[in-house]
């Protein structure tokens, strides 16, 4: 999970001179009961040149690394301990998250950081051996940053669409003493640079202000005078900043915002998304003398702490025998064999919104197969991209194609950019329509497939013919009706359109062809 990438020797950690302490009884007593079986970890470790090398890592080891990564310096056993379970908890939530890649979990940000354990690292993993956060005998789906800045945050105020459960509240957090506080200034273009890279269309950023916060205090919504979409979430622009500029400038979405000359400054506090456990905060707690336990009911209320309910559910040597493609997917043996049927892939900072995504697809392949009358696909992988430049290199479509099949996997603009123009589903249903039509009308012209993908991915349209916003910058592109016997676009210029406008103006086209044929009374496996 994504933890703010700065140094964590940038916060004041007064921890010397505590004394190593053994871990309570109950925990003691749990944690040999668990230790019974020893599952391993397929894990991808990140190329220097790009790419992953799999290695297979016993469970308790790579927790150990883990905290090695993840952990504050020179972190009190009990806070390490508390950390140790909520790794481990995370670990198992989401076994199986880079499935599409042949490999559980990454070695980077995305999933969790693995370093060199430390003497201190494995302890905490010894000590809290095979203990995990449960929520109805099976590990939950929890989270953790570096510092909530004096505010936890609930999950759907990061990734929207996310559940919101009780035991991950919105609530203060005297622990971690509100910091660190963080000024960055960035310039007119290299946040106009930012922004591009991620989908927005636009050369100059004429103003940016804050227009709404949540509840927590951190930044809902800011407002991008001068570039499209026009507003942004505080999370995503910390998100869409990091990927581009470095993770050290807007550290969390807890902000306040100006202009200065031709540059934009930003002051604020906590670092990270602060959903769950605050490490900083765990660090306070363990130095004022609470135990593990003490430090995982004040961030995780109401959650248990124990062994999940079957050991089949952790112990598989299969590291993709559980259905653990989402966070918080249930595990055990009624589905410690199950195939998942739909796989996401998702960049920095969206792994929170993978359930979401995949119960979204879930629903609109069902209403799809209903209404095509037609078998769904028995596997869809959908790869949302980091940027639009990583978008066009792996599908070699321009950026405002919006989505592209490629090597056997659906390829999507940046998340933040479909999301922000409201046209996620709609782009998932398109995409998904071109998949299931594909045999049956192969050989047809390319606008019959094009036409039927636009035509069942936005029926509200009904016969008529309106701009399709799921390409970036075709809502504001002229409007285009086609007259009656409009052409219908030869392959050429849905293959290779010049600009937005064009592949506006062949989509229409081929809709109109296309829904010509429908009013008609063909069957749409019958228009050629």
């Amino acid at each position: 999970m994504r933890k703010a990438l700065v140094p964590l020797v940038l916060v004041a950690l007064a921890a010397a001179g505590l004394q190593t302490r053994a871990p309570t009884a109950a925990i003691l007593a749990q944690s040999l009961q668990g230790d019974v079986s020893r599952p391993q970890l397929r894990v991808g470790i990140a190329r220097a040149g790009g790419g992953y090398a799999v290695a297979t890592i016993a469970l308790e080891t790579y927790v150990a690394r883990v905290l090695a990564g993840e952990a504050a310096r020179d972190s009190p056993p009990a806070a390490l301990e508390a950390l140790a379970i909520t790794v481990r908890t995370f670990a198992l939530a989401n076994r199986g998250r880079h499935r599409a890649d042949g490999f559980d979990l990454c070695d980077q940000t995305h999933c969790q950081v693995l370093r060199a354990a430390r003497a201190v690292t494995e302890r905490a993993a010894t000590a809290t051996a095979g203990l995990v956060l449960l929520r109805g005998g099976v590990p939950a789906s929890v989270y953790y940053s570096a510092s909530c800045g004096g505010q936890t945050e609930i999950p759907s105020a990061v990734w929207p669409g996310a559940e919101d459960p009780p035991f991950l509240p919105s609530r203060p957090d005297d622990a971690c003493g509100g910091g660190p506080v963080w000024t960055a200034e960035i310039g007119d273009l290299d946040l106009v640079r930012a922004l591009r890279a991620a989908g927005f269309r636009g050369d100059r950023v004429r103003d940016v202000r804050i227009v709404a916060r949540d509840g927590s205090g951190r930044v809902a919504r800011l407002r991008i005078d001068g570039l499209e979409p026009t507003e942004v979430s505080g999370q995503d622009l910390r998100v869409v900043v990091g990927r581009t500029l470095g993770w050290q400038h807007i550290m969390s979405a807890a902000f306040e915002v100006r202009r200065v000359g031709n540059r934009y400054q930003f002051t604020g506090h906590g670092a990270g998304h602060g959903v769950g456990l605050c490490v900083i905060g765990s660090v306070g707690l363990a130095a004022a003398g609470k135990d593990a336990a003490d430090i995982l009911d004040r961030y995780f209320p109401g959650l248990e702490i124990g062994s999940p309910g079957s050991s089949a559910a952790v112990s598989t040597p299969d590291a993709f025998g559980t259905a653990g493609a989402r966070p918080g997917a249930r595990v055990g043996p009624a589905t410690a064999a199950a195939v998942p049927d739909v796989l996401v892939s998702l960049p920095d900072e969206d792994e929170g919104e993978q359930g979401g995504i995949v119960d979204l697809t879930r629903r609109v392949r069902d209403e799809l197969t209903l209404e095509l009358d037609a078998a769904a696909p028995a596997r869809v992988t959908l790869r949302f991209h980091p940027t639009t430049d990583s978008y066009e290199r792996a599908t070699g479509q321009a950026w405002f194609t919006a989505g592209a099949f490629a090597k056997g996997e659906l390829h999507l603009l940046p998340l933040t950019t479909l999301r922000d123009r409201g046209v996620l589903e709609r782009t998932i249903r398109r995409e998904l329509v071109r998949v299931m039509t594909d045999t049956a009308l192969a050989g047809r012209p390319l606008w019959v497939r094009e036409g039927a993908a636009i035509y069942f991915a936005d029926r509200e349209a009904g016969l008529g013919v309106k701009r399709d916003r799921s390409i970036p910058g075709g809502a504001d592109a002229p409007t285009f009706r086609p007259q009656p016997r409009a052409s219908c676009p030869a392959d050429v210029e849905l293959l290779r359109p010049v600009s937005a406008g064009a592949l506006t103006n062949a989509y229409a086209r081929a809709r109109a062809c296309f829904v010509r044929q429908i009013a008609a009374g063909k069957a749409w496996r019958d228009v050629k």
